[in-house]
This record gives structure tokens, C-alpha cells and sequence, in this order.
């Protein structure tokens, strides 16, 4: 660890340097794309000097702070070729999903992972690095084997047409609102095309396998992936999913109407698993435990409507905090607009 705290040295000298130089104007698309992937090759070398930090940086990895150096940096060999990037220009901010690799039991293979990562650049220097690391081997290689994010997410929005921020925000926390109340008669503001993959995995429109029929919302007990967006907000089956907190939108990215965020969906079991559907049917539903889903959710929003989302899941402790928010605002519901 010592050795990497020198390196660490390095890098914050190296950001010193370089600030007023190229890295120190302000950073475009390519710019904060381009730190994402320094900062990945960074880490395959196990070398913090190879990106310029900013002293005092601050580093978490799956909610925990740690020293830059650390958590994935001892573990990753290589990069995956799967990257979808909000890059937020006004806010010097920059979020991605990608597929990554790091390492296996058996030293002559590779473990595939996906990696959800922000990173926040002031004057050509990285001050905060938060990353989700997926380590489910058959999620990074679904994603890993869709080879590039759909051409929807790289439209250009008609710059007459684009939303605001703050409308951009809000239109996404839509989707987390109507989820936590799903009493099926919310504001579900999605397109007839809207689709949602979750590690990688088809969660909506999914054909009904031949010989089957397909679920009827109205009668089933549990929501269904062959399901539109809209059918199953309208269904209200997702009421299980009781609490959507700590709701931290982190880039914004308005000429292709983009929204990252990271969320975490609490499972709270015992009574919450309960409820009435919206046509008065009483249905028991969900994980019969306390169980959180800790996730990184992006959103494609045109003309104020949700057109596609992806997102990465992971199974964490119950109740767990994502390490930037306090307490309080980490067990609220209320939007966290930390892109500024």
C-alpha cells in the first residue's frame, strides 16, 4: 500500500501540472470519455499516477470508501468492450456501464464483470471516483456479448427539443415514484417502444415462448418481462418494491437526453409483501426477506418520455448506504441532483 500512496503522489503532482494545460480546459465529450478510460488503464496497471487526481480525492467502491489503489484496482486485467457513457459537459461529470475483467482462481483466465462508474473532473484533475462493481460472470458476459448499447442511447436530441436538466431529472424519477407507490393509476411517462434491460437481460417486451400463452396483467400474480414498460407499472405488482431511496442523479446529459443514476431498491418483506392490485385482488409477492437491490439505472428520455433503461443490480446488505449521501438523505425518496 505504501508504494501505491507514493504513486498517488505522482498522480496528484502529475494533475498539478497539467492543470491549465490541455487536461486543464474545459473537458468536451471526448475529454471526460477519454478520463474513463485512462482511469480503467489505470487500473489494469495497478497504477494510480497514470490519471491525475486531485488532492484529497475521494474513492468509493460498492458504497465503501477506500484509498485510491485499492478494491479493484488489485484485481482488474482488462477492459470489455461494452461501454455506455452519460457524459455530463456542464457538470464535469461523467458516468458509464461497462464490461470489465478481473481476476480468476486459475491464473490463465479472466473473471468478467460489469463496473458502473462516475467520475467528476475539475480543472483537468479526477476529485471524486465512485464505482459499482457487478461480479455475476453470466450478467457482464450478456452485456459483454450485446457487443455496443442500442443506437437509440446515441441519438441526438434536436437541440428545439431538449428538456432541461431538471426536467430530465424529474421525468426519470418518474419511473422510481411510480415503482415505490405502483398503485397502477400513477404517472407512467413511457414511450410505446420503451425497453429495459437489467444485467444485460431483457426485463421487458420478451416474446411468449411457443406453446405458451402470454401472461394476462389483469388476472397474473406476479409482473411479467414479456410485458410492456407501461403494462407493468399498470399492473401494480411491482407494490413489493416499497421503498426507492436515496435517489442520486449524477449526470445529465441533455443533447442525447440522458439520465444516470444510483438508487437502491429496499425489499422490506413481512407486511409490505401484501398488497391490492388495482382492479381490488389481494396478492402476496416478493423476496419473503429484507433484501436491497443496490443499482445504477440510466434513462433515454425524448419528448418527456422514457424510451429505454438500463440498468446493473446487485444484492447488497440490507439498508445499505452508497457512501456520499448522509443518513437521512440516503433513506429518503426525494431527488439528489448532485451533477452540479
Amino acid at each position: 500500500m505504501r508504494s501505491k500512496l507514493k504513486l498517488l503522489a505522482a498522480a496528484v503532482s502529475l494533475g498539478a501540472a497539467v492543470s491549465g494545460s490541455a487536461w486543464g480546459q474545459a473537458c468536451d465529450r471526448a475529454c471526460l470519455e477519454g478520463f474513463v478510460e485512462r482511469y480503467l488503464d489505470a487500473m489494469i496497471d495497478d497504477d494510480p499516477s497514470k490519471v491525475p487526481f486531485a488532492p484529497n480525492a475521494r474513492f468509493t467502491e460498492n458504497g465503501q470508501r477506500l484509498e485510491i489503489g485499492d478494491g479493484l484496482w488489485n484485481t482488474m486485467k482488462s477492459k470489455g468492450n461494452y461501454r455506455l457513457f452519460v457524459s455530463d459537459v456542464e457538470a464535469g461529470q461523467v458516468a458509464v456501464i461497462g464490461t470489465i475483467n478481473e481476476d480468476h482462481r486459475d491464473p490463465e483466465q479472466e473473471s468478467p464483470a460489469l463496473i458502473a462508474l462516475r467520475l467528476k473532473i475539475r480543472d483537468g484533475r479526477i476529485v471524486e471516483a465512485e464505482q459499482q462493481v457487478v461480479r455475476n460472470e453470466e450478467a457482464a458476459r450478456r452485456v459483454e456479448a450485446r457487443g455496443a448499447p442500442h443506437p437509440i442511447w446515441l441519438e441526438t436530441v434536436p437541440e428545439a427539443e431538449r428538456m432541461s436538466r431538471r426536467e430530465l431529472i424529474e421525468t426519470a424519477n418518474k419511473y422510481f415514484t411510480g415503482m415505490q407507490l405502483n398503485d397502477g393509476k400513477g404517472d407512467y411517462p413511457f414511450s410505446d417502444d420503451c425497453h429495459r434491460l437489467e444485467n444485460g437481460m431483457d426485463a421487458t417486451n420478451v416474446p411468449t415462448p411457443p406453446g405458451e400463452t402470454r401472461p394476462d396483467p389483469k388476472t397474473a400474480t406476479g409482473y411479467s418481462a414479456q410485458w410492456t414498460c407501461r403494462e407493468q407499472f399498470e399492473s401494480g405488482l411491482l407494490h413489493f418494491v416499497n421503498r426507492i431511496r436515496d435517489r442520486r442523479f449524477v449526470a445529465v446529459d441533455r443533447e442525447r437526453g440522458l439520465v444516470f443514476t444510483f438508487v437502491f431498491f429496499d425489499h422490506s418483506g413481512g407486511e409490505t409483501r401484501t398488497f391490492q392490485t388495482p382492479d381490488g385482488r389481494t396478492v402476496t409477492a416478493g423476496p419473503a426477506q429484507p433484501w436491497t437491490w443496490y443499482i445504477a439505472e440510466i434513462f433515454k428520455v425524448t419528448n418527456g418520455q422514457i424510451r429505454r433503461i438500463e440498468a446493473t443490480l446487485d444484492r447488497v446488505p440490507y439498508g445499505m448506504l452508497s457512501g456520499w449521501s448522509s443518513y437521512e438523505d440516503g433513506m429518503s425518496d426525494k431527488i439528489q441532483d448532485v451533477t452540479m
